[in-house]
């Protein structure tokens, strides 16, 4: 029945924005899609998803593999990654794409240069390949370069590259196996940025490692650390999102704050100062998910409303405009509810409950996965594949 009335009401909806009912801004025709997605993942020029079934899918650049279709060809509309595994979760990094089964084995594939598809080697692979180790995780998160990921133990374990300690285990040594992260902390999150990584420990309180040329790890300014630090002001968090040089922490009573460079307004503190301790995003909502990209950020109501901020060269923000914004401002979309938010190079993608996936942003390389080269400034229907 609901889903009766779901369908009678994108019908309506269609029909009136044909015959010539015109609002301002802009909002998005809502299709009947089959395309639904459980998770979904925006990277650096491509996107990932899995959908009910566990099948992971990915579109947008495939130079190095990401997309792991088993080819090297860009794709402007989702593929299926090779193979018969079945997948919970997915995330998309720089150049390469890891996941996680349903049973908690990792697998990763795409450029491998530095070993971050942790398979002890650094051959680039178009398909799934098992993450050495043998271990089990219940969350991994792909960064530029390098990965991270926690047991149901809370132990992380990262690897790839390692340049500015973003691994963890004190070392700038590059892994193309997992190693432990030093100090014994045991996590509840863990999200790998451009050269650096956060995670939020079992009391609440945030530590980052790696670069910090920004201030991106939220203590000590311009000082690199190869072992977890603190982030300074005592804040406790639900979770952290590494950027491109900036974070974002969602507090525990549903404040966004973030750290970091600021050149494009992405600490959405009303400003473009940078700062290497957590100041509160400008604006009174309270949120449920943040995510942070390489120079924007969005996040996402209890409600389902998506807000951006940040840079905004190719519509990454998602409010029908290329204009920098330097604090929220809500996604335009056609009145539906989104279920999650995810913010990647220079676009980001949602998934409303019921209505496929959306994807906005630069387009050069099929990232929005709607069958175009296009960027748009508002969220379009990915492609049923």
């Amino acid at each position: 029945m609901r889903s009766t009335l779901l369908y009678a009401y994108v019908l309506v909806s269609s029909l009136i924005l044909v015959l010539g009912c015109r609002s301002d801004p802009v909002k998005p025709v809502v299709p009947i899609t089959g395309f639904d997605l459980v998770a979904e993942s925006a990277g650096g020029f491509h996107t990932c998803g899995v959908v009910q079934s566990g099948q992971a899918y990915c579109w947008g650049k495939n130079e190095s593999g990401q997309l792991g279709n088993g080819t090297t060809t860009n794709s402007a509309v989702p593929v299926p990654v090779a193979g018969d595994l079945r997948f919970a979760s997915v995330s998309a990094g720089g150049e390469y794409t890891c996941a996680l089964t349903q049973t908690g084995e990792a697998y990763c594939w795409g450029r491998n240069l530095s070993g971050q598809l942790g398979d002890g080697t650094t051959e680039d692979r178009a398909a799934p390949v098992a993450v050495a180790g043998g271990l089990a995780y219940t969350e991994v998160s792909a960064g530029g370069s390098h990965t991270c990921a926690i047991t149901p133990g809370g132990q992380a374990y990262c690897w790839g590259s390692n340049a500015y300690g973003q691994l963890g285990d004190g070392t700038m040594s590059y892994s193309a196996v997992p190693v432990p992260v030093a100090g014994g902390l045991t996590f509840i999150s863990i999200n790998t940025g451009g050269d650096f990584t956060c995670g939020v420990a079992a009391d609440g309180a945030a530590y980052c490692w790696g670069r910090n040329t920004s201030g991106q790890l939220g203590g000590a300014p311009g000082e690199s650390s190869a072992v977890p630090v603190p982030v300074a002001g005592g804040l406790t968090f639900s979770y952290v999102s590494a950027g491109g040089r900036h974070s974002c922490g969602l507090a525990t009573d549903g404040r966004v704050h973030c750290w970091g460079d600021n050149a494009y307004g992405q600490l959405g503190d009303g400003t473009r100062t940078s700062s290497n301790v957590p100041v509160p995003v400008a604006t009174s909502l309270t949120f449920s998910a943040v995510s942070a990209g390489d120079d924007h950020a969005c996040s996402m109501t209890a409600e389902g409303q998506v807000y951006c901020w940040g840079k905004n060269l190719s519509g990454q923000v998602g409010d029908d405009s290329r204009s920098d914004r330097h604090a929220p401002v809500p996604v335009v979309t056609g009145g539906f509810a989104f279920a999650s938010v995810s913010a990647g190079g220079s676009h980001s993608c949602g998934v409303p409950l019921g209505l496929g996936a959306w994807c906005w942003g630069r387009n050069e390389f099929g990232a929005l996965g709607d069958g175009t080269g296009n960027d748009s400034r508002i969220p379009v229907p990915v492609a049923s594949p």
